[in-house]
């Protein structure tokens, strides 16, 4: 799967967030790091909904706008 990301570069290095995870943020001295270390709390985050939801029954909704 793909997910979007967004990346700054701050006086630190870069922060980097994928907004459809809220919550879910990470960092790097270099571009590159930063994405890889991205990549890695994205799987973090889904291994931890799959533990949460894994004895609950779950629904799609759909939202118009």
């Amino acid at each position: 799967m793909k997910y979007p990301v967004v990346l700054n570069k701050s006086e630190y290095g870069y922060d980097i967030h994928c907004p459809v995870f809220p919550g879910c943020h990470s960092q790097g001295d270099s571009k590159e790091e930063a994405i890889e270390n991205i990549k890695d709390a994205i799987k973090t985050y889904l291994q931890m909904i799959a533990e949460e939801t894994k004895d609950d029954t779950v629904y799609e909704v759909e939202v118009s706008i």
